[in-house]
């Protein structure tokens, strides 16, 4: 097969036009070539950013200088919506996508567009807002794989299982960064086939990447002087990364210093693991069409704290104390790891998505005005965890709706309104336990519970599920993390094989015990301590 691979030393020196205009001939026919190769389907994956359209638009260009005879491989072209995309590349995204698919059609070229999305389940607020999942880190970084690549493997997986195999093109650079360059000449070398690298989380899928040895330069050149296959306009592209760009200006890259809008990078408008969106920030500074966002980026901004302790539980989202070793400026102690976000903070979270996107409807621009947030079925899968999963009966997500919006919540999950408990038994019971949010939290989660097993036609696992919540939420934050301290030391001097320190502490715990039995009331008797003396008693 005929190959475009240039020399190493490509990536690191800038070519001419002319040298680009040769690269991309070869490039066309190595591409028509592995296309005419075997029967085996693509699948190229694009975000419509400059990297994946330059290499949509070279697929397309050599596959329709091929003859319609030849035409015959359908090249599945996949887009994820991770539905927290920035709204106007959300917006650019749509509509090269319906542009794609009627221009296809058209042309009768083998293309088939198709939008993906994550289930519902895995969706970023249905996570953030219900689950109470923290705004993501790099330590916790759980949104990418849940938003972005879950449904793409799910689309090759089922091609694969149509196919037995795929070829998965791809946009990526080596010159986007070290990390990834580093990483590509990895998998070079594990090349069972001429341009083909093997997937590693993908068996019998392998990754053509056409333009991994272009420069931000090669692909702007590209871009601006061929002409757009589709009918999509690359100058709209290439103006809306000059709108990210903090000085609004997009100079070629003659050097490493000179910068380049090509360096702008869009992505999800709620993204913590940057800094900074700047794109978004340069859009607004940019266009007073577009100051509309401000809103967007003052949530960003809002979930983007260093440290939001403060928002959290005390305990893991299972229910337990889990304990780290903590190092502030030199200092080691030993404290609880934060949980989810507590449910003052998932309901304020709630508010605000809704209120920037009451405000966003009134006051985008006309084309942007049904710009949707949040959808009505993560609504309803988050109003469903906080009664069902975190026996919130109080249901205060139609309220804060109804109170945002001035709209009344039309729920599509059948039989959501119907419930025994709600706000007035929730009332009540806050009056009953006098401002103990562990007593309340305990009383709704037993109460819940049984009303749950009630509706069932067996009751099997009801008294597992009570000491479930007797165990997670029956002591003080304060007795709980000294409870799991006390473990902590208990299972040290264990793996230590100190003996007596292993005695020490438990026979401290009977000894607890019996001052338990002397000097305490019955409503001040743990769960976990009336075990222990029933099955000593036995």
């Amino acid at each position: 097969m005929t190959t475009a691979q240039q020399p190493e030393k490509i990536v690191q020196q800038a070519r001419t036009v002319a040298e680009l205009v040769d690269y991309i001939q070869a490039l066309t026919t190595e591409i028509q070539e592995l296309y005419c190769l075997d029967e085996i389907p693509w699948v190229l994956g694009v975000s419509w950013g400059k990297d994946s359209s330059t290499v949509l638009q070279l697929v397309w260009n050599a596959i329709a200088a091929l003859p319609p005879e030849k035409r015959t491989k359908t090249v599945y072209v996949i887009t994820t919506d991770t539905q927290v995309e920035n709204p106007v590349v959300s917006a650019w995204v749509r509509k090269s996508l319906q542009n794609l698919k009627v221009a296809a059609k058209k042309q009768g070229m083998p293309i088939d567009p198709h939008l993906l999305q994550p289930v519902l389940e895995d969706t970023f607020w249905v996570n953030l807002i219900g689950k109470g999942y923290p705004a993501p880190r790099n330590q916790f970084r759980w949104c990418t794989s849940r938003l972005k690549i879950n449904p793409a493997n799910q689309f090759i997986r089922e091609i694969v299982r149509a196919s037995g195999e795929t070829i998965l093109v791809l946009g990526t650079r080596k010159a986007e960064s070290s990390k990834r360059a580093a990483t590509m000449k990895k998998h070079q070398v594990d090349r069972v086939r001429d341009r083909l690298s093997p997937n590693a989380s993908l068996p019998n899928s392998l990754i053509y990447t056409p333009i991994e040895d272009w420069s931000n330069n090669d692909v702007w050149i590209y871009l601006n002087q061929c002409e757009n296959p589709w009918g999509q306009s690359n100058k709209e592209l290439f103006a809306m990364y000059r709108g990210a760009t903090a000085d609004n200006e997009c100079p070629l890259v003659v050097d490493t210093s000179t910068p380049s809008c090509g360096d702008s990078r869009f992505g999800c408008w709620v993204c913590t693991l940057v800094n900074k969106d700047k794109s978004m920030e340069a859009m607004i500074q940019n266009d007073e069409e577009k100051e509309w966002m401000q809103p967007l980026l003052d949530i960003r901004n809002e979930l983007d704290i260093k440290d939001d302790r403060d928002k959290r539980d005390f305990r893991r989202i299972w229910g337990d104390v889990q304990l780290f070793e903590r190092n502030k400026n030199g200092e080691i102690s030993v404290e609880p790891i934060p949980g989810p976000y507590t449910k003052y903070w998932r309901e304020h979270w709630l508010r605000r998505l809704l209120e920037a996107q009451t405000k966003t409807r009134r006051t985008a621009p006309e084309n942007m005005r049904d710009i949707t947030l949040i959808t009505l079925e993560e609504m309803s899968e988050i109003r469903r965890i906080w009664l069902e999963d975190k026996h919130e009966f109080d249901d205060s997500l139609p309220r804060i709706y109804q109170e945002v919006t001035g709209e009344e919540f039309q729920d599509p999950r059948p039989g959501a309104d119907y419930s025994l408990l709600g706000r007035d038994e929730w009332t009540v019971l806050e009056e009953i336990c006098e401002g103990d949010a562990m007593h309340l939290e305990l009383m709704a989660k037993l109460l819940d519970t049984e009303r749950q097993y009630r509706k069932k036609t067996r009751r099997v696992g009801i008294y597992e599920t009570l000491e479930k919540c007797f165990n997670t939420s029956s002591r003080s934050p304060e007795d709980a993390i000294k409870n799991a301290r006390l473990k902590r030391e208990l299972s040290e001097a264990v793996s230590q094989g100190d003996v007596a320190k292993v005695k020490q502490m438990t026979l401290g715990d009977v000894a607890a015990i019996n001052e338990v039995d002397e000097g305490e009331s019955d409503e001040e008797v743990t769960w976990a301590s009336m075990k222990f003396k029933k099955e000593n008693s036995e």
